[in-house]
């Protein structure tokens, strides 16, 4: 059965998705639009070029933290770095291994460019900073002078993956000057909005958060607190109204909460335990989904 597939982001959370993914092939399922925000868009990405949950599942299992990170080079102390790191680079860790593996993935099943897929197969969300707009890839790429279907897919990914101050931002060059862009969670962690304007077939969207019944309250007692709290709300807000309107009986809730976004040395034993709680919950869903 054909249907449309959102993911969410939320960083090393995200290898819950490829669990989700993986019930959702075996049950028959094949999607024919994708879209997806930060890790999201990772996994978004990949299935659009071909690939199956077992091959994903397999790259999970291989991936090692040192493929993804890559510090500046520097002779200070390391706290010095970080902290200049973060001043003036924006960012620890400057990006370009993530965007080589995943173009070196999608290289494998013949994808660089937009214009390897059908039009529309893939949306992915990015936050453009300096012009304060969110950014939906490819579609918006013409307002930068830019061709959509000559556009890297894989630096399209790494647009929406750059997570403020732990990644550099992307900038963005254009005929209209140069755009920092970041994290699309910034503004759309979750862009189920993007086809149910225009429903033509079943969307489904697989998420990293609890449904709203299930969240628990922010504590908000220090500054630190506030901060987490004023970010956490700004990724969440717009998207969670927009779900408790219509269409959380198509959601799959994934609460992922013994794994940090940023926890990129993560354990075997932590990936298989994500896996199989994408798993467990998809075929809890599936057992009383209706389309």
């Amino acid at each position: 059965m054909f249907i449309d597939g959102v993911f969410s982001g939320g960083g090393m959370k995200g290898i819950a998705l490829v669990g989700a993914y993986e019930t959702l092939e075996e049950r028959g399922f094949r999607f024919k639009r994708l879209a997806g925000t930060s890790a999201g868009s990772i996994i978004a990405a990949l299935i659009a070029a071909g690939y199956t949950s077992a091959e994903m599942r397999s790259m999970v299992e291989e991936l090692d933290e040192g493929e993804l990170l890559d510090p500046r080079f520097s002779f200070f102390p390391l706290k010095m770095l970080q902290w200049a790191s973060i001043y003036w680079r924006l960012g620890l860790y400057k990006g370009d291994r993530l965007e080589n593996w995943i173009s070196e993935k999608l290289r494998r099943k013949g994808v660089s460019v937009f214009g390897d897929f059908e039009k529309g197969k893939l949306k992915l969300i990015a936050s453009d900073l300096t012009n304060g707009k969110m950014l939906v890839l490819p579609d918006d790429l013409p307002r930068y002078g830019l061709h959509p279907e000559r556009f890297s897919v894989a630096r399209a990914v790494r647009m929406s993956c750059s997570i403020p101050y732990f990644f550099e931002p992307v900038k963005l060059k254009s005929s209209a000057g140069i755009s920092t862009v970041v994290d699309g969670g910034v503004l759309s962690n979750f862009p189920i909005w993007l086809f149910t304007a225009e429903k033509k077939r079943p969307v489904l969207g697989v998420t990293l958060t609890p449904c709203e019944k299930e969240r628990p309250k922010k504590v908000i007692n220090n500054a630190f607190e506030l901060f987490g709290a004023l970010f956490e709300t700004m990724k969440e807000a717009h998207d969670a109204r927009h779900i408790a309107t219509k269409h959380e009986r198509n959601i799959i809730f994934l609460p992922v909460e013994e794994v940090l976004s940023t926890e990129f040395a993560i354990s075997a034993e932590k990936k298989l335990a994500l896996i199989e709680l994408g798993k467990k919950r998809t075929e809890l869903f599936l057992k009383q989904w209706t389309y």
